[in-house]
């Protein structure tokens, strides 16, 4: 990005809120590639009046307000994305899976592209969990000025008149848009259980066993890895499925792969395990072929959103060639 010789200082005081920005961006849009191109949009933005900024609110405060900004433009012309679980009834698994719906979905937040995390460990635990794909996909429901009202005030903490000046309305307006935004969102937000760090022992051995269970082609072992209530969902096809056993139907039935024809890369997505998976040609050589991000209790999987979504691969720092296809399952 340019500088001037009265802009000597703006890379270096702004460049430190780009991760935040990028989250509070992917939660107004719910696509990781639209909050990057968001996020250069609002430094852009920000370069070209930093000589007027006079500092009557802090750096931060100033650079959030540009972007809430440029997301609520952006999302003039964008509708909302969706999950597979938001549009219709769960699926037979014995019946033939649709073709993909041309539409645009709920994309995952890689936990790479944020970089570094608050140094504070209560911002970190707020920063993480804020970014839940269970929250970004309820905050999906509600209209994006609700949208922005419930993520200044409950997920930044600003107060209602400091939301009230960047929405040009009043506290009255802002307060009763929150009430809103908080009633429709615990109506179709799922409750989150404790999501176990990649770090906990019960949760590398979970992460492990599911890994294998795949690349072994192991419905069994897969089977009671899976909470007898789990949900599977798979965009860009309309298709979702609960129950254990009507997803390894569904595996079974419908997935190209059988044993070693899989390997899985341990990853991470909004703040919770993820795998990008590669299938194994008629060549030998193992391609991208989904992104599955999890939720788990540190023993079972609950739910498993899986992206047929190669594009994906690249904002998770994957390569899409398995880099070591003659091996077991890498972990990262």
């Amino acid at each position: 990005m340019p500088t001037t010789a009265t802009q000597p200082d703006f890379v270096q005081l702004t460049g430190q809120y780009r991760a935040e920005l990028l989250a509070h961006c992917y939660r107004m849009l719910g696509s990781v590639h639209d909050a990057e191109d968001l996020v250069q949009e609002t430094y852009l933005r920000a370069w070209r009046s930093y000589d007027n900024f006079e500092g009557r609110a802090s750096l931060r405060t100033w650079l959030y307000r540009i972007a809430t900004n440029v997301c609520l433009t952006a999302l003039e012309s964008r509708s909302k994305r969706p999950l597979p679980s938001a549009l219709g009834a769960p699926s037979d698994p014995d019946r033939p899976v649709g073709d993909a719906w041309e539409v645009p979905w709920l994309q995952p937040l890689p936990d790479a592209v944020l970089g570094t995390t608050p140094e504070d460990p209560a911002a970190t635990v707020t920063f993480r969990d804020s970014t839940r794909l269970a929250l970004v996909a309820a905050l999906q429901h509600l209209p994006p000025r609700q949208r922005a009202v419930l993520i200044l005030r409950d997920v930044l903490a600003w107060r209602a008149a400091e939301v009230a000046e960047l929405l040009d309305t009043t506290t009255a307006a802002v307060n009763s848009a929150l009430q809103r935004a908080r009633a429709q969102l615990g109506a179709v937000a799922p409750t989150e259980d404790d999501v176990p760090e990649l770090t906990d022992p019960d949760q590398r051995a979970l992460l492990e066993r599911y890994a294998a269970a795949f690349e072994n082609n192991d419905m069994d072992a897969l089977l009671g890895l899976l909470k007898q209530d789990a949900v599977w969902e798979m965009p860009p096809h309309l298709e979702w499925y609960i129950g254990s056993a009507a997803i390894v139907r569904l595996i079974t039935t419908h997935c190209p792969a059988g044993p070693g024809d899989l390997r899985l890369v341990l990853t991470s997505a909004n703040g919770q395990p993820a795998f990008g998976v590669y299938l194994r040609g008629d060549d030998g050589v193992f391609r991208a072929y989904q992104i599955q991000v999890l939720r788990t209790d540190g023993h079972q999987v609950g739910h498993a959103v899986v992206w047929f979504d190669l594009d994906l691969f690249p904002s998770f720092g994957l390569p899409m060639v398995h880099p070591a296809p003659g091996t077991t399952a890498v972990r990262r």
